[in-house]
C-alpha cells in the first residue's frame, strides 16, 4: 500500500513583505525538516587533510544546504533574489533577508517604541465589538513580541479593562471585584465581556421593539373617540404630528382647516348683531 505521507508535502510560505511572520513560518518548516542548524551555524567545511568521515559529513551538509536553498528559492520572489549578491549558502540568503527587512538593532528599537506608544493610546471605539477590539490589542502585542518584547498576560488584561468604552464600566467593576485580575486569562476576560455584550444587545433590541410598538399604537389611538390628545398622532399624508389624514391641510377640501390643540387654553368669542330703531322727532318753532 502506498504511503499517503509522500503526497502531503508541506506548503512553503511565500514572502509577502512581512519579514517577521515569514521568518517564523520558515523557521518552523526548517526545524521540522531538521535543517535549521544550517541557518544558525552554516555548512560544514572539511578541513585540509580531512579524513573520510569528515569529507562524508561535509558532503552531507552541502547536500542539506542545497535543499534549504531550494526552499528559500521557492519562497522568495525572483525580483528579490536578484538583489541578493551573496547566495552561496542558505545562511547567506537568510542573513541578507534579515538585514534588509528586519533592520538593525537601532531600527528594531525605534519600531518597538512606536508599538509601545500605539499599545498605550489604544482605546475601544464607539460601537466596536469585543471580538474586534481584542483582535486589535493582540495584533499589537504579537508585533511587539516579534520585536523582542513579550508582554505579560496580566499587562494585556489590565490594558483592556482600562480602555473599554464607558458602557462596560459596571462590567469592569464587577470583574475586578469578583476576580483576581493577576490570574485572569485573556480568553476568560474575552468570554466574560462577550457574554455581557450579548446581554446588552438583547436588552437594547427589546427596548427598541417596545418603543416601536408604542409609536405604532399612538398613530391610531383616540381617532373618532371624542376629544383626546393628538400630540403624538402622525398624519399619513404629510407625516407631521398633531392631526389625522382626514384633517390634513394638504388634503383637498381642507384648505380652511383650523387645528385644535387640547393642551392650550381656548378663548371663545361671540358676536351679536342688534338693530336699534330710533324715531327722530323734529320740532319747528314759529317766532313770528
Amino acid at each position: 500500500m502506498t504511503d499517503n505521507s509522500n503526497f502531503m508535502q508541506p506548503q512553503i510560505p511565500k514572502f509577502d513583505g512581512h519579514y517577521d511572520h515569514w521568518a517564523m513560518l520558515m523557521e518552523n518548516l526548517l526545524r521540522s525538516k531538521e535543517f535549521w542548524l544550517l541557518i544558525e551555524v552554516g555548512v560544514i567545511v572539511a578541513p585540509v587533510n580531512a579524513t573520510a568521515e569528515q569529507q562524508h559529513a561535509a558532503a552531507a551538509s552541502k547536500l542539506q544546504d542545497l535543499k534549504v536553498k531550494n526552499y528559500l528559492f521557492q519562497s522568495i520572489d525572483r525580483t528579490i533574489l536578484e538583489t541578493i549578491l551573496e547566495r552561496e549558502t542558505s545562511k547567506d540568503i537568510w542573513e541578507a533577508m534579515r538585514r534588509r527587512y528586519q533592520g538593525s538593532t537601532k531600527v528594531k528599537r525605534a519600531r518597538l517604541q512606536a508599538l509601545r506608544r500605539e499599545f498605550e493610546i489604544l482605546e475601544m471605539k464607539e460601537g466596536e465589538s469585543v471580538a474586534d477590539y481584542f483582535a486589535r490589542i493582540l495584533a499589537i502585542a504579537n508585533r511587539m513580541s516579534t520585536q523582542g518584547e513579550r508582554l505579560e498576560q496580566v499587562s494585556v488584561v489590565e490594558k483592556i479593562l482600562r480602555s473599554l468604552s464607558p458602557k462596560f464600566n459596571y462590567v469592569v467593576c464587577s470583574i475586578e471585584e469578583s476576580n483576581d485580575v493577576t490570574t485572569l486569562s485573556i480568553d476568560e476576560l474575552q468570554s466574560s465581556l462577550t457574554l455581557h455584550e450579548q446581554r446588552m444587545k438583547g436588552q437594547q433590541e427589546s427596548t427598541e421593539e417596545q418603543a416601536l410598538k408604542v409609536s405604532n399604537s399612538g398613530r391610531g389611538a383616540g381617532h373618532g373617540r371624542g376629544r383626546q390628545s393628538k400630540e403624538f398622532v402622525e398624519c399619513f399624508k404629510c407625516h407631521n404630528l398633531g392631526h389625522y389624514q382626514s384633517e390634513c391641510p394638504d388634503l383637498e377640501g381642507n384648505s380652511h382647516y383650523a387645528e385644535f390643540n387640547d393642551s392650550k387654553e381656548m378663548l371663545l368669542m361671540a358676536k351679536t348683531s342688534q338693530e336699534i330703531q330710533c324715531k327722530n322727532e323734529i320740532w319747528f318753532l314759529d317766532s313770528g
